[in-house]
């Protein structure tokens, strides 16, 4: 497996990685040959596959540690440079640029997702573009991040035709740029149905929950009204009594509710808390990557042995909200993080209100 480690960055010169081979548990092994028969003579000699190529985790922070060892990388991973921007007036860098110059593992590799860890502070959020060795732009993602001053991360899928380098950009010295993860995409033909919220679905390598999207108006399917009450990200703290504040109004009482939304930051053992109407329906639910994920980011406190973690992305959040919490007419819900959590924000937040449908099954369970 890879080891995880760091190296110093030296502005303006090339580092490059030790192109070692990696090997990953979950990789195919070979099959075993004591039990394969013996190909006859006139048989073609079996084919072997190609190993799967690696992927590549890039540590990009400017701090080295007393225990840091040699970068890792896989051999598709030519080299890294820092190249720092120049300083303005008030002594300070105007835009600095991480360049990762790639070869694409074999033809059939064409496509990289690209997955970058930084801090998203306002007016230094990065950029990511694709050059080719000409020095022609190929792509450019578009600005990377919300500026809500939080620890994040964003996914960008990069089509490596005629690519060769691709440059991270970023206002500032590039403090706020902590890693990248790099890996090689395959499609595949996937069939959805055509009654169906058309979903962009992209197998990101720990998690399999598309990006939640919001509807601009209220729809309703199958008895049920899904009607989006923030499409932007708001920002949680509970140090600053900053809260999600939303007021709708509903016609009929629901059988049920559900709230759902995306977070980013979350500390993931005391998700935030809501309320309805000023009562505490309780924590929501957080569906949560594998804890491979690179996105996870511990945090201890002095003199004690606890460390508690923050997901540095966006993950989805959903809590049912019970129909006596409710009433006809307007309706007030907060969302809010506890005490001693930190910062967080959401978006992308929306209710779910279910109504009897003549269609669904009810039963009436009687007394024993």
């Amino acid at each position: 497996m890879f080891t995880r480690t760091a190296f110093a960055i030296f502005l303006a010169t090339v580092c490059r990685v030790n192109a070692q081979e990696a090997l990953w548990d979950a990789l195919p092994a070979p099959p075993p040959m004591i039990a394969a028969p013996l190909p006859m003579a006139t048989e073609p000699p079996p084919t072997v596959a190609e190993p799967l190529p690696s992927s590549a985790w890039l540590d990009l922070r400017q701090t080295i540690s007393r225990n840091s060892k040699t970068q890792e990388a896989p051999p598709w991973v030519e080299a890294l440079t820092l190249l720092p921007g120049e300083l303005t007036e008030g002594g300070t860098a105007s835009k600095s640029v991480f360049r990762i110059r790639v070869t694409p593992p074999g033809p059939d590799y064409k496509i990289l997702f690209f997955r970058l860890f930084f801090d998203d502070k306002p007016n230094q959020q990065p950029e990511l573009v694709a050059w080719d060795e000409t020095g022609t732009h190929i792509l450019r993602s578009g600005t990377l991040g919300a500026g809500m001053n939080l620890p994040s991360s964003d996914s960008v899928i990069i089509p490596m035709t005629g690519a060769s380098a691709i440059d991270i950009e970023v206002p500032g010295d590039g403090k706020t740029i902590r890693a990248a993860y790099l890996d090689w995409m395959t499609s595949s033909e996937v069939v959805h149905p055509v009654n169906v919220e058309h979903r962009d679905i992209i197998a990101e390598p720990f998690s399999v929950v598309p990006t939640l999207h919001a509807p601009p108006e209220d729809v309703e399917n199958f008895g049920t009204v899904t009607a989006t009450l923030a499409a932007e990200a708001i920002r949680l703290d509970a140090r600053t009594e900053q809260n999600a504040v939303f007021q709708f109004p509903i016609e009929a009482e629901p059988l049920t509710a559900l709230l759902t939304f995306e977070i980013a930051n979350p500390r993931i053992d005391a998700p935030p808390e809501v309320y309805v109407n000023g009562q505490n329906v309780g924590a929501v639910s957080l569906t949560l990557p594998d804890l491979a994920d690179p996105g996870y980011r511990g945090e201890a406190e002095p003199l004690t042995t606890d460390m508690h973690f923050n997901y540095t992305g966006w993950v989805r959040a959903q809590k049912i909200v019970p129909a006596t919490a409710l009433k006809v007419g307007a309706n007030d819900l907060v969302v809010t993080n506890g005490a001693g959590t930190g910062a967080s924000a959401i978006r992308t937040t929306q209710i779910q209100l279910k109504y009897i449908w003549d269609k669904s099954d009810y039963l009436l369970r009687t007394g024993r």
